[in-house]
């Protein structure tokens, strides 16, 4: 209670201090131009006296009591604006304002707030968390703090962390309870995620060892083996990549929820999407003649090109996938295909900009919106403000 008296009267302080200029504004205003007209009038009388004892001549008198004459009746035709009601009217308005602002957010609070609510502490807080993140964080911290060689909390940690992009404090939890619970495929994947993570995307040679050491342990892990053939892809062994995700296909069930992404990277790869049936709703786009796909003309053209006709034509066929998708945007395998086409162009801007479209079209709720989602934590790209 005490709390809001104090906030009460610093209100009640503020608005005092904030009126008060406005309403002696006039008065001020009328103070300043009466003290301007005495000083005229004094310099008139000394003029006089000036003149009678011969301190001035006649002409110089005259021209001074002109020129003072001249302000003197200027002050005096200023002072109507500075006393006119509508300033007046104006001045009260923004004091009612003034008056009104605080009585209504009173009001509002009272109406819609919970006043009654008593203060809650950090220790109150941690001992019911609900789903407020930073909370469960802070406390497993403390646990941990006290802990250290409770595996079990690095193993719950490691990727609430990871989620919340600490992706150094996710490696460094993972390795925690690795260290303390031993190697399993949850833990070696999640691992060798915060490494690509750290590297742009990059699945660098000490994740492809975590990630062999996961399929040690769980051969048809399909995390460990999409990442695999991903390094492939990035290390230019396109064939080899394309079969390794090709038998990661036809291993997957057919509503894998990963399965459309690695249908992506066979097709990035040069190879046909598995089992695509061309009557089937949306195989036309996956089909060589769908937008920003080759057809057999430029496939046979771009094998007889220098290295830079071939980006040009690249780059050519990507915007023109981009000018489709933004007459249709209702196109999933479209916004996946231009995603990691500018992704590959190393045009980081572009590929952002076509993440935030492609999740206005396929929102982050929904199945294809997390793929969208994936594929750009995949490649490096910024999600913050892509679903805004």
């Amino acid at each position: 209670m005490l709390f809001w008296i104090l906030v009460a009267a610093l209100t009640a302080a503020l608005a005092v201090i904030l009126l008060y200029p406005l309403l002696r504004g006039a008065k001020a205003a009328e103070n300043i131009r009466a003290g301007e007209a005495a000083v005229y009038r004094d310099q008139l009388r000394e003029l006089d006296r000036d003149l009678n004892g011969g301190l001035i001549t006649p002409e110089e008198a005259d021209y001074a009591r002109a020129e003072i004459g001249r302000r003197l009746i200027a002050v005096s035709a200023d002072e109507p604006a500075e006393t006119a009601k509508p300033a007046r009217h104006h001045r009260f308005t923004e004091a009612f304002v003034l008056m009104v602002l605080p009585v209504l957010g009173l009001c509002l609070y009272l109406t819609t707030g919970r006043p009654d609510l008593p203060s809650q502490p950090l220790e109150a807080r941690l001992e019911n968390p609900g789903n407020d993140v930073a909370v469960l964080i802070t406390k497993a911290e403390r646990h941990l703090a006290e802990k250290p060689d409770d595996g079990k909390g690095w193993d719950v940690l490691a990727p609430i962390y990871f989620r919340t992009m600490r992706v150094n404090d996710a490696q460094l939890a993972y390795r925690n309870a690795i260290r303390l619970l031993g190697p399993s495929p949850v833990r070696l994947d999640g691992l060798a995620e915060t490494l690509m993570a750290v590297s742009d995307g990059v699945v660098t040679e000490e994740a492809r060892q975590v990630l062999e050491q996961s399929l040690t342990l769980e051969p048809d892990n399909p995390r460990a083996r999409f990442y695999i053939a991903l390094s492939m892809e990035q290390a230019g062994r396109p064939d080899e990549a394309r079969q390794a995700f090709e038998a990661l296909a036809k291993q997957s069930p057919a509503d894998a929820p990963w399965l459309p992404l690695v249908n992506e990277h066979i097709a990035m790869n040069g190879g046909a999407k598995p089992g695509a049936d061309p009557a089937a709703p949306g195989a036309d786009q996956a089909a060589p003649g769908a937008p920003g796909n080759p057809t057999q003309q430029d496939v046979a053209a771009a094998e007889t090109m220098s290295a830079g006709d071939r980006q040009q034509m690249i780059r050519g066929m990507v915007e023109s996938l981009d000018a489709k998708l933004n007459e249709d945007p209702n196109n999933f395998e479209g916004w996946m295909r231009l995603v990691r086409s500018y992704a590959v162009l190393n045009d980081k801007d572009r590929a952002a900009g076509a993440l935030k479209r492609g999740l206005a079209a396929f929102p982050p709720p929904g199945e294809q919106g997390r793929q969208l989602l994936a594929l750009a934590r995949e490649l490096g790209i910024a999600t913050e403000g892509a679903t805004q």
